[in-house]
């Protein structure tokens, strides 16, 4: 190795399965972990973007407290890349460009959540980007969340290492977890992996109350038999967990895609409910 090559300070990442090989001061796939002298540090720790008081059905969560609300917060980065993804000037912004944030460190999260009582907040989710790639956060705020006696909620593509669901898992009341699809090459066009969001799942349910949510994209994910054999495993689980089928409507690298048919997406919510107690529907 040649004197002035950094790359023998590289790391591997051990949040995800990329294990991402970072460089000295690059940061992961995900644009969040980044290697700072040598230690691989969460560079979006306590970086808001989006700070909103949400109705807790826009999570979406149908079966966890109804009809309150709930502090929804947001940082930057992904470490999946949907190719139709809603958030992506934050969840993928261009290398080298993150996107306008304010800091609020954990015990000030607290603070607007105590202050948002009044209006009905029940406490704080971790949302908009993928939350999980910063779980430091995730893990300082809501432990004082909890001790305020509120409730953490987050929204998640469940695409860790089962270490990360262990280090947050005791804090969180609540999880709605993307579950985009249910064979591996669909999770290859989004660049995940399938098996590690099932065992995700298959953890998560055991420690809090789970939803899962899948986006319908025409002629990517849409067949009958996927959906009979997501909504089958789902059910092995527990025929109890809902179950969101939401509509595809063209976005970010998908913009010249038909939004979904209606009809497909009631479609498939009639297969799940062969299997599955709770099947909703969303932006229809």
């Amino acid at each position: 190795m040649e004197k002035g090559d950094n790359s023998y300070k590289a790391l591997i990442c051990d949040v995800c399965p990329h294990h991402c090989r970072v460089g000295e001061g690059q940061t992961g796939r995900c644009g969040a972990r980044k290697n700072v002298s040598g230690e691989l540090v969460c560079d979006n720790y306590g970086k808001v973007t989006s700070l909103m008081l949400d109705p807790i059905e826009k999570k979406p969560l149908k079966r966890f407290h109804p009809g309150s609300r709930i502090l929804s917060i947001g940082s930057y980065g992904c470490n999946l890349s949907c190719p139709f993804c809603q958030n992506h000037e934050i969840s993928m912004p261009e290398p080298g460009r993150e996107p306008g944030y304010g800091v609020a460190l954990p015990e000030e999260i607290k603070e607007f959540a105590l202050k948002y009582v009044s209006e009905g907040n029940i406490g704080v989710a971790f949302t908009y980007n993928e939350p999980l790639i910063g779980y430091e956060f995730v893990r300082d705020t809501a432990k004082l969340v909890h001790e305020a006696g509120l409730k953490n909620v987050v929204v998640t593509n469940g695409c860790v290492e089962p270490r990360i669901l262990e280090e947050i898992l005791p804090y969180i009341d609540a999880m709605n977890i993307d579950l985009k699809g249910f064979t591996e090459g669909y999770y290859k066009m989004v660049g995940g992996d399938l098996e590690t969001v099932k065992g995700f799942i298959e953890k998560a349910v055991l420690g809090c109350h789970v939803e899962l949510t899948t986006l319908i994209v025409p002629g990517e994910n849409d067949s009958e038999e996927d959906m009979g054999r997501e909504a089958r495993w789902i059910a092995s689980l527990s025929g109890d967990i809902p179950l969101h089928i939401t509509r595809f409507f063209p976005r970010y690298k998908m913009k010249d895609k038909m939004p979904t048919e209606p009809e497909s997406i009631y479609r498939l919510k009639e297969i799940a409910e062969r299997h599955l107690k709770y099947v909703y529907t969303g932006n229809i």
